[in-house]
């Protein structure tokens, strides 16, 4: 028989993206399907569950068209999405409402207050409450929304949405499980007291299984439609940050990567959980048994560069290339990045873009390139926050659709002052680590011998006259934020 491949499908933001990799880790095809999203009021970002599953199914069936022979072969079924996102379910099994997404800000009094009366959560829980996540998300709907709790028969998160869809098991994993400010992350398991606090019965919560487990099997129906083998495991997955690392192989103490996608992550593997609540590093478990991770966690990354571009009307890829092509230094312009809030370092919703610096010739380039500079800018906090709590920080591998742009790594590396790493495949992201667990699952191989990083295409040095130039202007980023965050509280 033919060797078996492995499908992984990430259930992002901006798009449902799949893939199916060999047994030596090639990609033999790859599909994306975009998602909309939803501002009905301010603050707010919500997206149709149902839209997921319809982008699912979409990549899903242009995989088979793409590469038939290797789809057929699929032996295993990996997920990962979106964390933090708040998906209700009815007795049917059907949503009760719009899914509230991590980038949704409309709980923020509800995370000042769990925060304030219930300060102790936080060192077992990762880090502090904050609006993005699913328990003040489950306050507000307790306030404004009752009638969605009571119909209330099980909370998942976007990713598992979809797990329901492919095998009708309610189950999770501790790494998604981590972003619902529900987990006690040392145990990997819910925790009571976090349950209480917002008025959740375990019994309305889904199964934790690790990353790597079987959680359930492709049922019959999906399978016919499919063209695969019923009874195929699907396993238990990650987060989509964490499965971008296990991806390119960072696994152990100390592997760091950044990640640009629709948001921006700076993620550290670590053995053991080690909380840092002061500085906002979200200390979550990790998509492999007995591993976690500390990871800042900044809302606005590769989504800013296609707000951008969408706003010039270019495409992303020649906007990029234009001012790659101009390479011409610092842009006279200072943006700061906030278009839907910031975490780390800053936990505020209300923070917005702001151009500082514009004139007369100021140019859609200048305009461009200092929106990548923005993003990188906030990597400067994410360090700081990190190696404020002891994490010692060398190379760092690229991850994600931005670290495309050689230009954008050269940027950050110049920040962080840390070389970093482009990886070769490093693009592929969260789908290609949901792949990986799906291989895991269905073989009981160790991680070690699947999850290896890839070649190093490029080892990106800071440059220190960019440096130099960079590190006044990030002085100025952070005291913009600083005059702006009482006007950003009066929008």
């Amino acid at each position: 028989m033919a060797e078996r491949t492995w499908l992984g499908i990430d259930i992002g933001t901006s798009a449902v993206k799949a893939l199916v990799v060999d047994a030596d880790g090639h990609a033999l095809a790859e599909a994306a399907e975009p998602l909309a999203i939803a501002h009905p009021e301010p603050l707010w970002s919500e997206q149709d569950p149902d839209a997921w599953w319809l982008a699912v199914e979409a990549a899903v069936a242009r995989l088979a068209n793409a590469a038939p022979g290797a789809f057929a072969r699929v032996g295993g079924i990996g997920l990962s999405g979106q964390m933090h996102g708040a998906v209700l379910l009815g007795a049917d099994d059907r949503p009760l409402r719009p899914a509230i997404l991590w980038n949704d800000g409309r709980a923020h009094t509800d995370a000042a207050d769990l925060a304030a009366t219930r300060p102790d959560l936080a060192l077992r829980l990762g880090v502090k409450p904050m609006a993005g996540f699913v328990a003040p998300k489950l306050l507000w709907l307790a306030r404004h929304e009752p009638a969605s709790l009571d119909r209330l028969s099980m909370l998942v998160l976007p990713k598992d949405y979809i797990r329901l869809k492919l095998t009708g098991e309610h189950a999770t994993d501790p790494c998604d499980a981590a972003g619902a400010w529900l987990l006690d992350e040392a145990r990997r398991d819910w925790d009571e007291a976090a349950l209480a606090a917002v008025g959740l019965a375990r019994s309305k919560l889904p199964r934790i299984v690790e990353g790597s487990a079987v959680s359930g099997r492709l049922s019959p129906e999906i399978a016919r439609r499919w063209g695969l083998d019923a009874g195929i495991p699907v396993a238990g997955g990650a987060g989509d940050a964490a499965a971008g690392a296990l991806g390119v192989g960072a696994i152990d103490e100390g592997d760091t990567i950044l990640s640009l996608g629709t948001s921006a992550q700076l993620f550290a593997s670590t053995a053991s959980y080690r909380p840092n609540v002061a500085a906002l590093v979200h200390a979550f478990a990790h998509a492999l048994p007995g591993r976690w991770f500390q990871m800042a966690a900044m809302l606005n990354g590769a989504s800013a560069l296609a707000w951008a571009a969408d706003v010039l009307g270019r495409p992303v890829g020649d906007l990029v290339a234009a001012v790659e092509a101009r390479a011409t230094g610092p842009s006279p312009v200072t943006f700061l990045p906030y278009l839907t809030g910031e975490r780390t370092p800053h936990d505020d919703p209300h923070a917005r873009g702001v151009f500082f610096g514009l004139s007369a010739a100021t140019d859609a380039l200048d305009i461009a390139r200092a929106v990548m500079e923005g993003v990188a800018f906030t990597f400067a906090d994410a360090r700081d926050a990190l190696v404020g709590g002891g994490t010692e920080i060398g190379a760092v591998a690229a991850v994600g659709g931005g670290a495309r742009s050689r230009l954008w790594l050269e940027m950050i590396a110049a920040v962080l002052d840390r070389p970093v790493l482009k990886l070769a495949g490093g693009d592929k992201g969260p789908a290609f680590g949901a792949a990986m667990l799906a291989r895991l699952a269905a073989t009981g191989e160790p991680p070690e011998s699947v999850c290896l990083r890839p070649p190093v295409e490029a080892e990106i040095r800071p440059d220190p006259a960019l440096r130099d130039a960079y590190a006044p202007r990030v002085a100025r980023f952070r005291r913009l934020y600083a005059a702006l965050r009482p006007e950003f509280a009066q929008l």
